[in-house]
């Protein structure tokens, strides 16, 4: 398996471990790499949960179906991000969500099992692994309390602008681009597309903010006084 060790120090499952260390440690965990078109199945609803996916580049949906077919967008997994391994730990039989490439991507494949179980050795490298997947996993728990907060939003105008003050807060610069289009945004703030887009209209003819796609201009004040 041919892979660019220097460039997995940007991903932060592998922090402080060196490219060295790396080579051996992946052979250690299994590791596999592969790619998917865009819109490819990468994990379906009722799969046994063992490995865990790195995104190497692209992009990855977690989605929830209900019996009627509505999606639900759980989260997003972009380049470096990690993916299915909350399931992975806590040992689930079945998948309960679906994983779908928003684009054509590449998933690094590791046996979760054999990444939490330090080898005979007590390799450094693979305690300071294990440190990492717990930061990584106390990360996305404050990302899901978030998300919470946004649904716990009464109506369609206040789960957006809750969203779209954090969004502002990390960017640099006023303007900023979300990494969803408007049927993955409703669905990922379970709204009804068309009541969403007619939301964006309505925040855009008052002045609250400008768009164009994804890319979004804002009045930080009136939005933070309306999250």
């Amino acid at each position: 398996m041919n892979l660019d060790y220097d460039a997995f120090k940007k991903i932060p499952l592998f922090e402080g471990i060196q490219p060295e260390e790396l080579r051996q440690m992946l052979s250690c965990l299994h590791a596999k790499r592969k790619s998917y078109a865009k819109q490819e199945m990468i994990l379906l609803e009722g799969q046994p949960a063992s490995f865990v996916g790195i995104v190497l580049s692209g992009s990855v949906l977690i989605l929830k179906e209900d019996y009627r077919g509505n999606r639900m967008i759980i989260a997003e997994a972009t380049a470096g991000q990690l993916f299915a391994e909350a399931f992975s730990c806590a040992e689930i039989d079945r998948l309960p969500v679906t994983v779908v490439s928003a684009e054509d991507s590449t998933v690094l494949w590791i046996d979760y099992r054999r990444a939490v179980s330090v080898c005979s050795s007590a390799c450094r490298f693979h305690s300071r692994l294990i440190q990492n997947m717990l930061r990584i996993l106390a990360f996305k728990n404050i990302l899901l309390s978030r998300k919470i907060e946004y649904l716990s939003k009464r109506t369609t105008r206040e789960k957006l602008l809750a969203f779209l003050a954090d969004q502002a807060g990390g960017a640099r610069g006023e303007e900023f681009s979300i990494p969803f289009s408007r049927q993955e945004l409703a669905d990922y703030l379970c709204v009804d597309r068309s009541a969403l887009s007619a939301e964006l209209g309505k925040l855009q003819r008052e002045g609250v903010l400008k768009f164009h796609r994804n890319r979004f201009l804002i009045c930080r004040t009136e939005i933070q006084d309306n999250n």
